[in-house]
C-alpha cells in the first residue's frame, strides 16, 4: 500500500479521535509500510473554541515514543510531520516552527478563506465557483511564494469540501492564472503537490457529478515540469487511513503521473509501491 502523507492524532490535533495506537494497527492492517504523522499546527486560529497549536517540545518528546511502540507492534514506519496553517503575518513564526525539529516532512496549508475556517464559512457557498476558486488558487500562490520552509502545500480544493452543491468543483478553467501562478511556485522551489483524498471522500458524499480531481489541474502541472505529487488520507479518525488509494493511483497513473512521493528528512523520496498500478 502506497505511504499516507498526511494524518492527525487526537493527542496534538484538536479535530482528530484516532490514536497514534489506531494509526499504526490500522496502517499495519492495510500493510502500509510508512505513515506520515502531520498534527495541526495553526498559530493565530481565529476560532478560538478550537486549539491547532501544541507544544513542539512535547511533540518531539512524544514522537520517539510512538515510533518505539509501532516497533513493539510490527506497525509501519512512522515519519514525523507537521502540517502548519498558513496567514500572510505568520512568515517569521512558520519558518521558526519549521525549524524547531528534525521533521521529516513540513507541509504547508490554508484553512481560512477571508479570515474563516473554511470549515465554518457560510460566504463561500454565497459566492460563485470561479470567484471563490480563483481568490483561494490566487491565496496558495501567494503563500507559497512567501514560505520556502515546507515540502508540501496541502489540499489546494479544500476550499470546495464543505460546499453542498453537488455540482460544485475546483476546476483550472476557473482560474488558469492562479493555477500557473500556483504551479510556478511550486516548481521552482521544488516543493509537491498534494493529492488529498478526503477532498475525494466529500465530492463522494455529498453526490457530486466531479469526484476526482481535475484532469486539466494534473495534466497543466505536468507540462509545467512539475514532477512531485504526494498522496495523503488527510485522516482523522482511523477508518480514513489510506482511504481512496487504489482508486486515486490509477486514475494518477491514467493522467500520466509516473511518481508519487514521501518524505523522509525533507527530502522526496519515490514511492516504489506506486510501480504497481503501471
Amino acid at each position: 500500500m502506497l505511504t499516507d502523507t498526511h494524518m492527525h492524532t487526537k493527542i496534538f490535533s484538536s479535530d482528530a479521535v484516532q490514536t497514534p495506537e489506531q494509526i499504526i494497527k490500522t496502517a499495519a492492517g492495510l500493510k502500509m509500510a510508512r505513515v506520515t504523522v502531520t498534527d495541526h499546527y495553526d498559530m493565530d486560529y481565529p476560532h478560538k473554541d478550537e486549539i491547532m497549536e501544541f507544544d513542539l517540545e512535547e511533540y518531539g518528546k512524544t514522537f520517539p515514543l510512538w515510533r518505539d511502540l509501532s516497533a513493539k507492534l510490527n506497525g509501519p514506519e512512522l515519519l514525523m510531520g507537521i502540517e502548519i496553517g498558513w496567514q500572510p503575518h505568520l512568515g517569521d513564526r512558520i519558518r521558526k516552527a519549521a525549524a524547531a525539529l528534525p521533521f521529516d516532512s513540513v507541509i504547508l496549508s490554508n484553512h481560512l478563506f477571508r479570515g474563516t475556517d473554511i470549515y465554518y464559512s457560510t460566504e463561500t457557498g454565497l459566492l460563485s465557483r470561479k470567484e471563490r476558486n480563483r481568490e483561494y488558487i490566487g491565496t496558495l500562490a501567494k503563500m507559497c511564494r512567501q514560505i520556502d520552509d515546507f515540502d508540501i502545500a496541502a489540499h489546494y480544493d479544500y476550499i470546495n469540501r464543505y460546499i453542498e452543491d453537488k455540482d460544485s468543483a475546483v476546476f483550472y478553467s476557473d482560474c488558469p492564472e492562479q493555477f500557473d501562478d500556483f504551479f510556478d511556485a511550486l516548481i521552482s522551489r521544488n516543493k509537491a503537490l498534494e493529492i488529498n483524498t478526503s477532498s475525494i471522500e466529500a465530492q463522494i458524499r455529498k453526490g457530486a457529478d466531479y469526484i476526482m480531481p481535475d484532469p486539466d489541474i494534473i495534466r497543466r502541472y505536468i507540462a509545467m515540469g512539475g514532477k512531485l505529487f504526494t498522496i495523503g488520507s488527510d485522516a482523522h479518525d482511523c477508518s480514513s487511513i489510506g482511504r481512496h488509494f487504489e482508486r486515486t493511483a490509477r486514475y494518477l497513473r491514467s493522467l500520466g503521473v509516473p511518481e508519487l512521493f514521501y518524505y523522509k528528512n525533507r527530502m522526496p523520496v519515490s514511492d516504489t509501491e506506486y510501480s504497481a498500478f503501471f
